[in-house]
């Protein structure tokens, strides 16, 4: 069997990201693995040719990732309190920032959330879980919020 030494666990900090970090504790707990938990601002760079100022934008997203790091260290001690974790805050686009710290961080399993997107809004918003599941390197695990 694959040894088990570090798993990301990435979260949205919506209500469901503490059940995917009740997953990730309790296996890191029982494999005596290490967290690494992340979370992705979304890189509003994208924005730059509409009529906002580029400086505009950068204060924006700087207040973002402010913001998610407090937020972070906050969701880390309530959640990961009886395992060793570390946490990353990363701007950029969700699945490839995912990638990039599962390789910088050498994990051997992936844990997020699904929010389980049906339809149109499947279509509109596309899958983050879906596009890592696919293209990661190691075994990911999904956590579909209880509705």
């Amino acid at each position: 069997m694959a040894m088990i030494k570090k798993i990301l666990c990435a979260v949205d900090f919506s209500e469901h990201s503490p059940a995917v970090a009740k997953y990730a504790s309790e296996l890191a707990k029982g494999l005596g693995a290490q967290i690494v938990c992340m979370y992705v601002a979304p890189s509003l760079s994208q924005y730059v040719g509409f009529h906002v100022p580029p400086s505009s934008i950068e204060n924006f997203v700087g207040e973002i990732v402010t913001g998610a790091e407090a937020t972070m260290s906050a969701f880390l001690s309530e959640n990961f309190q009886d395992v060793q974790a570390e946490g990353h805050v990363v701007t950029g686009y969700a699945a490839e920032e995912i990638f990039a710290i599962a390789a910088k961080e050498n994990v051997d399993l992936i844990i997020m959330g699904t929010h389980g997107r049906k339809g149109i809004d499947r279509i509109l918003f596309g899958s983050v879980a879906e596009k890592v599941v696919k293209g990661a390197r190691c075994p990911v695990m999904t956590i579909r919020p209880q509705v």
